[in-house]
């Protein structure tokens, strides 16, 4: 239950986190629990539910004048996890991908979400590794699924750099720009709140797409 209610307060107040861990490892180690993070969002099939938006956006704050963070050092590494992340999951996938579906053990790999994430792929090809970027817990299967799927690795790996580089620059220099703002400061649980309930949107509103064609037919 503690490490449940870790990633719950994580996902909650991910500033207060990073304050903590710029005090205890100094702002040169920092970069290794954000790193781990945000690779273990989408490296692992198993941990969809990681914070990756909003611990983006919290890491830009630190990484304004005075926060302790370097803002091209934190691009380049989060990018770099981003990206191994992606590639990660994609050899998970194509090694063992239909035997971890067949197990059913991975409960967050229900039928509605891979059938959504392989609609992305249908719809947008390649360029979906780019968009499923942007939507929480799709992007944890895109890689997985792309893997499964036998999607060329060199392909597969350019339309991963451009989506790992474009993710984690948009949230980071939101932070950067935006958090010192004091209506944000002022109110940051709400503005983590807000991130998380906008990421969530589109792949909520995808899924009930699904079930209402699947009702249709």
């Amino acid at each position: 239950m503690e490490i449940v209610q870790f990633f719950i307060d994580l996902l909650r107040d991910p500033r207060t986190f990073i304050a903590d861990w710029i005090h205890t490892f100094g702002p040169i180690w920092v970069y290794l629990p954000l790193f781990i993070i945000i690779f273990a969002e989408t490296g692992f099939v198993v941990t969809p539910f990681l914070p990756g938006d909003s611990l983006l956006f919290a890491a830009g704050v630190f990484a304004a004048d005075g926060g302790g963070l370097n803002l091209f050092v934190l691009i380049t590494a989060l990018s770099i996890a981003a990206i191994l992340g992606n590639t990660s999951n994609y050899w998970i996938g194509r090694k063992l991908g239909q035997a971890i579906i067949s197990s059913g053990r991975v409960k967050a790999l229900t039928p509605e979400r891979i059938e959504k994430t392989q609609g992305f792929f249908e719809k947008y090809g390649m360029f979906a590794v780019v968009l499923t970027r942007f939507f929480p817990f799709i992007r944890t299967f895109a890689p997985f699924l792309a893997g499964m799927g036998n999607m060329p690795f060199v392909r597969f790996t350019f339309f991963n750099i451009i989506g790992g580089l474009l993710w984690v620059s948009i949230f980071t220099l939101l932070g950067y720009f935006f958090g010192g703002v004091p209506l944000v400061q002022n109110n940051f649980e709400l503005v983590i709140i807000a991130i998380v309930v906008v990421s969530f949107i589109p792949t909520v509103a995808g899924l009930i797409k699904v079930r209402l064609a699947k009702r249709k037919n």
